[in-house]
């Protein structure tokens, strides 16, 4: 078996670190405090093909596959999490559109989310009564001659007030269940469509979080994403993506925890030495060391297993919940390293425990990763 990073995988790590670095880091703390959505390096990253990464070069992507998404989400969580998980979610918007789109969606709405025209996409699929249950939602969508009324509520959409496009689930056949299910693609300036304030959030706080109100909201029928009851489908297909990217989100959010414990632990003096040289500090940086490297592993195993064109369902679940459970962890272990100062703004692991905390809950929680993992090894009860 070969891990060695190919030589294309290897120059879009460091061009993404570089970015990082240079771009990210120094206005990650303005940004939490702020609450600031990061447009300007939001564009830059379009610039630079990370919007749009897995989306052949005819339709305006980039051509990646997903190891290399992966790897970039890594690097980009290591210096801001709010701008990783935009980016995450608006590379699942353009995949899902390739994937399930026809021609002329493919050609209308994938270029403006490659060259950052539009500032992100939104995947809208939660409403206050359908979170984990995602074949609950209430939200309807009645054909009207061209058109599709659509109307509804849906919560805790990500980049939502700022998405150009969003891919929104709703009933088109209430007989059918989950399989009455349609998705459809829903420019911002819809007449219907209001977006709701934003939430005032623990962590990730650059990232934008709204409800979106949908009252007679008219879609053109054209904008049907596959076709009608395709939608459950089509959801949980692009749900089994965007957890390889949480996945790398959060092992970029541990790299981050790691590096600063260890910079910290060697220049931090107690007892007359660096507290490094203390056991207790060397087995918690060990065991994060190891979480990290367990995680990037099993993370990129589950986009290799994408690339491949094989069922990466149960891989992409077992990725997610662990990466997500060990950075929790990891960021638990770094406070804990930094001491009292931990706790305090001046150091960047504080923010690094409030944003990783929601990566156990997004694009499924660990408990319903952990239903995933169960039926597909025991088989559908």
């Amino acid at each position: 078996m070969d891990f060695e990073l190919k030589e294309e995988h290897k120059l879009l790590v460091e061009m993404t670190r570089n970015f990082t670095d240079n771009e990210l880091i120094p206005i990650a703390p303005e940004i939490d405090a702020k609450e600031i959505f990061p447009k300007e390096n939001l564009k830059k990253m379009a610039e630079l093909g990370l919007m749009a990464m897995t989306v052949p070069e005819d339709y305006g992507g980039s051509g990646m596959d997903t190891v290399s998404f992966a790897l970039a989400m890594m690097e980009v969580g290591r210096g801001c999490a709010s701008t990783a998980v935009t980016m995450s979610v608006t590379n699942m918007v353009a995949e899902g559109i390739f994937r399930f789109g026809n021609e002329e969606q493919r050609k209308k709405y994938i270029p403006p989310i490659a060259t950052g025209e539009y500032a992100a996409a939104s995947f809208a699929l939660t409403e206050p009564w359908a979170g984990s249950d995602a074949g609950a939602i209430k939200t309807t969508a009645i054909r009207d001659g061209d058109y599709y009324i659509i109307n509804g509520e849906k919560v805790f959409i990500t980049s939502g007030a700022y998405a150009g496009v969003i891919m929104v689930a709703a009933v088109t056949d209430k007989s059918k269940g989950k399989h009455g299910i349609s998705v459809f693609l829903v420019e911002q300036d819809t007449p219907g469509l209001t977006i709701g304030k934003a939430e005032e959030k623990m962590g990730q706080r650059g990232s934008n979080t709204v409800s979106l109100v949908f009252e007679d909201c008219r879609v053109p029928a054209e904008n049907l994403l596959g076709q009608e009851g395709d939608g459950f489908k089509i959801m949980l297909a692009d749900l089994d993506g965007g957890r390889i990217g949480i996945g790398s989100l959060a092992c970029g959010v541990m790299k981050a925890c790691l590096e600063e414990s260890i910079k910290y632990s060697k220049g931090r003096v107690q007892f007359g030495k660096p507290i490094a040289e203390f056991q207790a500090i060397q087995w918690m940086i060990a065991d994060m060391a190891t979480d990290l490297e367990a995680a990037k592993n099993m993370v990129l195993r589950a986009a290799w297993l994408k690339d491949q064109g094989v069922r990466f369902t149960q891989a992409a679940s077992m990725a997610k919940l662990f990466a997500t459970e060990a950075a929790n962890r990891a960021a638990y272990k770094a406070v804990q390293i930094h001491g009292g100062y931990g706790y305090t703004r001046e150091f960047p692991v504080e923010r690094f425990y409030r944003d990783v905390r929601v990566t156990t809950l997004y694009e499924g929680t660990s408990e319903i990763q952990r239903i995933v993992i169960a039926r597909n090894i025991l088989g559908k009860l």
